[in-house]
Protein backbone atom coordinates (compact mmCIF):
# COMPACT_ATOMS: atom_id res chain seq x y z
CA UNK A 1 0.00 0.00 0.00
CA UNK A 2 1.31 3.46 -0.50
CA UNK A 3 1.42 5.94 2.22
CA UNK A 4 2.48 8.87 2.84
CA UNK A 5 2.97 10.23 6.76
CA UNK A 6 -0.37 12.03 7.21
CA UNK A 7 -0.35 15.13 9.66
CA UNK A 8 0.03 13.81 13.54
CA UNK A 9 -2.47 12.08 14.50
CA UNK A 10 -0.84 11.01 18.03
CA UNK A 11 -0.07 7.73 16.20
CA UNK A 12 3.31 6.09 15.75
CA UNK A 13 2.46 4.57 12.12
CA UNK A 14 2.00 6.35 9.12
CA UNK A 15 -1.76 6.95 7.79
CA UNK A 16 -2.58 5.31 4.64
CA UNK A 17 -2.94 8.18 1.98
CA UNK A 18 -5.17 7.45 -0.92
CA UNK A 19 -3.35 8.99 -4.13
CA UNK A 20 -4.39 10.58 -7.03
CA UNK A 21 -5.31 7.21 -9.22
CA UNK A 22 -2.99 5.91 -12.38
CA UNK A 23 -6.21 4.19 -13.39
CA UNK A 24 -9.49 6.07 -14.21
CA UNK A 25 -13.01 4.64 -13.49
CA UNK A 26 -15.12 6.69 -15.66
CA UNK A 27 -18.48 8.17 -13.94
CA UNK A 28 -20.64 5.58 -15.53
CA UNK A 29 -18.53 3.02 -14.09
CA UNK A 30 -18.30 4.62 -10.20
CA UNK A 31 -21.69 5.29 -10.44
CA UNK A 32 -22.06 1.29 -10.74
CA UNK A 33 -19.50 0.12 -8.54
CA UNK A 34 -20.81 2.68 -5.96
CA UNK A 35 -24.25 0.98 -6.21
CA UNK A 36 -23.00 -2.46 -6.35
CA UNK A 37 -20.94 -1.73 -2.81
CA UNK A 38 -24.07 -0.65 -1.27
CA UNK A 39 -26.66 -3.29 -2.43
CA UNK A 40 -24.24 -5.82 -0.89
CA UNK A 41 -23.83 -3.94 2.21
CA UNK A 42 -20.11 -2.85 1.60
CA UNK A 43 -20.11 0.77 1.56
CA UNK A 44 -16.93 1.46 2.55
CA UNK A 45 -14.67 -1.38 0.60
CA UNK A 46 -13.06 -0.65 -2.23
CA UNK A 47 -12.47 -2.34 -5.95
CA UNK A 48 -9.46 -4.40 -6.75
CA UNK A 49 -8.28 -4.21 -10.24
CA UNK A 50 -6.02 -7.18 -11.61
CA UNK A 51 -4.48 -8.91 -14.09
CA UNK A 52 -4.18 -12.86 -14.18
CA UNK A 53 -2.80 -14.61 -16.96
CA UNK A 54 -5.46 -16.73 -18.86
CA UNK A 55 -8.18 -15.77 -21.44
CA UNK A 56 -7.69 -16.28 -25.14
CA UNK A 57 -4.72 -13.20 -25.27
CA UNK A 58 -2.62 -14.78 -22.96
CA UNK A 59 -3.59 -12.08 -20.02
CA UNK A 60 -7.06 -11.29 -18.73
CA UNK A 61 -8.48 -8.90 -16.53
CA UNK A 62 -10.11 -9.38 -12.83
CA UNK A 63 -12.35 -6.76 -10.99
CA UNK A 64 -13.80 -7.95 -7.38
CA UNK A 65 -15.08 -5.88 -4.06
CA UNK A 66 -11.98 -5.91 -1.60
CA UNK A 67 -13.05 -6.21 2.28
CA UNK A 68 -10.02 -7.32 3.82
CA UNK A 69 -8.28 -4.15 2.60
CA UNK A 70 -5.08 -3.73 1.02
CA UNK A 71 -2.60 -6.54 0.82
CA UNK A 72 1.49 -6.20 0.99
CA UNK A 73 2.91 -4.22 -1.95
CA UNK A 74 -0.80 -3.07 -3.10
CA UNK A 75 -1.33 0.38 -3.93
CA UNK A 76 -4.38 2.51 -2.78
CA UNK A 77 -5.77 4.84 -5.33
CA UNK A 78 -8.91 7.07 -5.39
CA UNK A 79 -11.18 7.81 -8.59
CA UNK A 80 -14.44 9.03 -9.18
CA UNK A 81 -14.95 8.38 -5.35
CA UNK A 82 -13.90 4.64 -6.11
CA UNK A 83 -11.25 3.33 -3.73
CA UNK A 84 -8.90 1.04 -5.82
CA UNK A 85 -6.20 -1.44 -4.69
CA UNK A 86 -4.08 -2.86 -6.94
CA UNK A 87 -1.16 -5.16 -6.57
CA UNK A 88 2.08 -4.45 -7.75
CA UNK A 89 2.31 -6.67 -10.85
CA UNK A 90 -1.02 -5.82 -12.17
CA UNK A 91 -0.17 -2.09 -11.80
CA UNK A 92 2.69 -2.31 -14.26
CA UNK A 93 0.37 -3.71 -16.71
CA UNK A 94 -2.96 -1.66 -16.13
CA UNK A 95 -1.04 2.03 -15.56
CA UNK A 96 -3.12 4.18 -17.73
CA UNK A 97 -6.31 2.12 -17.81
CA UNK A 98 -9.98 2.99 -18.25
CA UNK A 99 -12.34 0.66 -16.23
CA UNK A 100 -15.74 2.27 -18.09
CA UNK A 101 -19.45 0.51 -17.47
CA UNK A 102 -21.30 -0.02 -20.70
CA UNK A 103 -25.15 -0.32 -21.18
CA UNK A 104 -26.35 -2.45 -24.07
CA UNK A 105 -29.61 -3.62 -25.75
CA UNK A 106 -28.18 -7.44 -24.54
CA UNK A 107 -27.26 -6.04 -20.83
CA UNK A 108 -24.60 -4.27 -19.55
CA UNK A 109 -21.01 -5.00 -18.10
CA UNK A 110 -17.76 -3.50 -17.31
CA UNK A 111 -15.14 -3.12 -19.63
CA UNK A 112 -11.52 -1.83 -19.43
CA UNK A 113 -9.46 0.01 -21.64
CA UNK A 114 -5.94 -0.22 -22.08
CA UNK A 115 -3.27 1.61 -23.72
CA UNK A 116 -0.79 -1.02 -22.52
CA UNK A 117 -2.43 -4.07 -24.57
CA UNK A 118 -0.88 -4.98 -27.79
CA UNK A 119 -3.99 -6.73 -28.74
CA UNK A 120 -7.23 -7.82 -27.42
CA UNK A 121 -9.56 -10.83 -28.24
CA UNK A 122 -12.83 -10.57 -29.30
CA UNK A 123 -14.53 -11.03 -25.90
CA UNK A 124 -12.61 -8.10 -24.27
CA UNK A 125 -11.87 -9.58 -21.16
CA UNK A 126 -8.37 -10.78 -22.72
CA UNK A 127 -4.79 -9.22 -23.82
CA UNK A 128 -1.62 -9.08 -24.70
CA UNK A 129 1.16 -6.88 -23.95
Amino acid sequence: MHTDTAPATGLDTPVPVLTPSVILVTEAAAAKIKELLVEEGKADSGLRVFVQGGGCSGFQYGLMIEETGAGVGDQLFESNGVKLLVDPVSLSYLKGAEVDFVETITGGGFTIKNPNATSTCGCGSSFSA
